[in-house]
């Protein structure tokens, strides 16, 4: 079962042992901080990982169980909660958070030759991020600026395969007020449902009574 296309997504409970197996076979780790610090599921040895030379990308797990889908935020909690539960701060760096969250889940995909990093012959994948906030500036380290101090709203454009899709904040490929709009009636519609079915009412409905 573990090889170089077994991904251990999550992997919070692994024993040293384990560890040794995934490394020796060319699995992969898909480090999910932020969901598991949502579920209280524990902490993924992602040190030990690094140090076992086994391929450890980064992932936002789904809305179920995170409700934020920002990459450049999974990047800070990635590399600040592996320092406190370590209790040393230099056991995981930005560049280490930076590499999970792309060449590394690119190798994860096994199109490390196509996408992951800009060189030559690759796809133009990039995304620009502006650090001339007040929140980014100074900005002595442009690395560190981005993982320790950017988000997503920072996010100025972003190009797929060389075509811009986002342009100054603009997603260019969908109508996003339209889509916003969609969801809040889908989400009524279903609690409308649930009211219905199970006699039931919502906790942050007594606020807007």
């Amino acid at each position: 079962m573990l090889g170089p296309k077994y991904h251990a997504v999550h992997a919070v409970n692994v024993l040293p042992e384990e560890i040794k197996y995934l490394a020796k076979t060319g699995a992969h780790v898909i480090h999910n901080p932020e969901s598991n610090m949502y579920l209280a599921s524990g902490v993924a040895p992602v040190p030990e990982y690094l140090r076992a030379g086994i391929n450890v990308a980064l992932g936002t797990d789904g809305p179920g169980s995170n409700n934020n889908q920002d990459m450049i935020e999974s990047m800070r909690i990635a590399v600040l909660l592996h320092k406190v539960v370590k209790g040393d701060p230099s056991i995981i760096t930005a560049w280490d958070v930076l590499k999970m969250a792309t060449i590394n889940g690119a190798k994860a995909l096994g199109l490390e030759k196509e996408i992951g990093s800009l060189e030559v012959g690759k796809k133009a994948d990039i995304t620009i991020i502006r650090l001339d906030k007040p929140h980014i500036a100074p900005v002595l380290d442009p690395l560190g600026s981005i993982v320790y101090c950017a988000n997503a709203s920072d996010v100025d454009t972003v190009i797929v395969e060389g075509k811009i899709v986002m342009r100054e904040r603009k997603v260019l490929t969908m109508d996003e007020e339209k889509v916003s709009e969609e969801a809040e009636r889908t989400i009524q519609s279903i609690l409308d449902r649930a009211r219905e079915r199970f006699n039931i009412k919502f906790p942050f409905e007594k606020y807007i009574e």
